[in-house]
């Protein structure tokens, strides 16, 4: 089984996300032109989680070494909002790996989904 490199992030683990996993999600919501500025700045998905917590200084920083125009700023912000907030609701998508078996399946996507939900909610509660 081949599995392609430029087959888009899970959503549910943007926290985990790579520096290139990243650069595929640009390229999805249509912000793509950033994709080797994020790269050359090292933002990965733990970069992109603590976003949240930025002052507005630090928000200026980063769109100043992004180059970013404010308006993709805030669709930047809005779609990570919408992934947190689908991931919290456990409207997100879990693939069943290839390697489980097919009379687990009912089981095993719930346990991941329920496992997500959980590491979004703490992500949220950590200080």
């Amino acid at each position: 089984m081949i599995i392609s490199k430029e087959k888009p992030p899970e959503p549910l683990d943007f926290f985990i996300w790579t520096v290139e996993d990243v650069g595929l999600w640009l390229e999805e919501i249509k912000l793509g032109s950033y994709r080797q500025i994020f790269k050359e700045n090292g933002v990965n998905g733990e970069y992109l989680e603590g976003m949240s917590m930025f002052t507005t200084e630090q928000i200026l920083r980063f769109i100043r070494r992004c180059h970013m125009k404010w308006g993709d700023f805030i669709t930047l912000c809005k779609e990570l909002r919408r992934i947190k907030v689908a991931c919290l609701k456990g409207e997100q998508r879990v693939w069943r790996p290839w390697w489980a078996p097919s009379c687990i399946s009912i089981v095993f996507m719930k346990t991941a989904k329920r496992n997500r939900q959980c590491r979004v909610v703490s992500l949220k509660l950590e200080p």
